[in-house]
């Protein structure tokens, strides 16, 4: 049997539920500006925060930055070196929800670049998705894995509002820390700190662009990068914003104008919107992957989401108008 050459269609006609039910819909491919996302790991005392700031500053280009913060106020004691100024953050829960609702008020004030120190917390933390698994496993008889069923969507929406925030997003995460013996340069033995896996949700590290490593030594390896620039760099005590944010920036730069998402979000909220332009705005957006992007509710000023916030309105107009 052989199949038709695959074509590219306009909207088709909706069944069920507009929004959920969409066309698969094939457009040209080309290649926009992205936003960075960037995650460096590494042993306490590794020099992860540093270098994290130093990449964030290199990627707003001189502006200040956002730091949301959890190792109890560790980068602020930066401020200023090299002539780095961020407004910071400071979280004492770990919530994943509260970090969606953090990235959801950056945005709102306008910030193009977000760190955060660090990513692990939100996992393991006061509260993190660990706490919470444990917390929802009540409602299943003590059973932890259907706990899981809580604990899967809070981890899913914060990845989606990290991956989604309308700038560039740069996070540490600590390392699980395993002592080996290795030897040193008078021939004997002695342990050393190895970081071996971020502390995080297992596979989190395929959500960036860029995942380096960094140990005791402070020497950074790249593990990955879409950046070819970067690939499989080794730098001792790195400069993050020349050594890392550099040649990323140039390279994200060399594509099509980026989406501004403040533009979808005006749309969305525009009062002569009618339910079929909301429609269409949420198929566009969805083909952009930017359903999830984080944002404060124009109306109750709540955090949530451009697509849920398309789609409430949307739905509320069809309603209106077929009462």
């Amino acid at each position: 049997m052989t199949l038709p050459a695959p074509t590219r269609t306009g909207q088709q006609a909706q069944t069920g539920n507009q929004y959920d039910d969409g066309p698969f819909t094939f457009r040209p491919a080309t290649k926009d500006k992205a936003k960075a996302r960037v995650a460096i790991q590494g042993v306490s005392g590794s020099g992860k925060t540093w270098t994290g700031l130093s990449v964030a500053h290199g990627l707003s280009e001189g502006q200040r930055f956002a730091v949301i913060d959890t190792e109890r106020g560790a980068a602020s004691l930066y401020v200023g070196i090299n002539g780095i100024q961020f407004d910071v953050l400071q979280m004492h829960r770990f919530d994943p929800r509260d970090l969606v609702k953090a990235l959801a008020a950056a945005a709102q004030a306008g910030y193009g670049t977000v760190f955060i120190d660090s990513l692990s917390h939100f996992w393991k933390g006061a509260d993190g998705t660990l706490e919470q698994v444990e917390k929802a496993k009540s409602k299943y008889g003590g059973n932890s894995f259907a706990g899981w069923k809580d604990g899967t969507p809070m981890q899913n929406d914060m990845i989606d509002a990290l991956l989604t925030y309308p700038g560039h997003i740069v996070v540490t995460m600590r390392s699980h820390t395993e002592w080996v013996l290795q030897e040193n340069d008078r021939g004997r033995k002695e342990p050393v700190a190895m970081g071996m896996r971020a502390e995080q949700r297992k596979g989190v590290e395929y959500e960036f662009g860029v995942v380096a490593a960094m140990n005791i030594d402070n020497q950074l390896t790249v593990l990955k990068s879409r950046c070819p620039s970067l690939h499989k760099r080794v730098i001792q005590e790195p400069n993050g914003a020349a050594d890392i944010a550099k040649p990323l920036l140039d390279w994200l730069n060399d594509g099509a104008e980026s989406v501004d998402t403040s533009a979808w979000i005006d749309s969305a909220s525009d009062e002569s919107a009618t339910a079929a332009q909301l429609l269409d705005l949420y198929r566009e957006v969805e083909s952009h992957g930017a359903l999830a992007t984080p944002f404060l509710h124009p109306g109750t000023g709540q955090p949530t989401n451009l697509g849920d916030f398309i789609k409430e309105r949307g739905t509320a107009l069809k309603a209106a108008s077929a009462a």
